[in-house]
């Protein structure tokens, strides 16, 4: 059974199609999902360049020696645990901003006639 059981067929002209086929082929989505999220209120995000999955390799891997370096200091008492502690959690949230800034979609304003709920007054 569909979740979706209303079909809406939309006519548009050739400028706003080919502005429809970008923006949903820049964001990954299909011109469906890219629509709906926009009813819904967000406007979706570009895909992330092609090295950003690169540099959260990097990160990560950073992440993934640090966490190493943090065994070994404390098998063998080198190491200050409470300042190594913070610089992987801030590694860690950088990773989770970055993350967020670039994948997650953002809220659009109100659009005219609309209350901050979403719903028309």
């Amino acid at each position: 059974m569909r979740r979706r059981a209303i079909r809406i067929q939309v006519w548009v002209n050739n400028d706003e199609n080919i502005r429809l086929q970008t923006n949903a082929k820049k964001t990954g989505l299909s011109r469906e999902a890219y629509i709906r999220a926009l009813i819904n209120g967000y406007v979706p995000k570009s895909l992330p360049p092609p090295d950003y999955y690169a540099m959260m390799r990097q990160l990560h891997a950073i992440g993934n020696n640090l966490n190493q370096l943090a065994v070994k200091a404390h098998t063998t008492g080198h190491l200050e645990q409470a300042a190594f502690q913070e610089e992987a959690d801030r590694l860690r949230r950088a990773v989770q901003q970055i993350q967020q800034a670039v994948t997650e979609p953002e809220r659009r304003s109100e659009l005219p006639g609309e209350h901050a709920s979403g719903q028309p007054p």
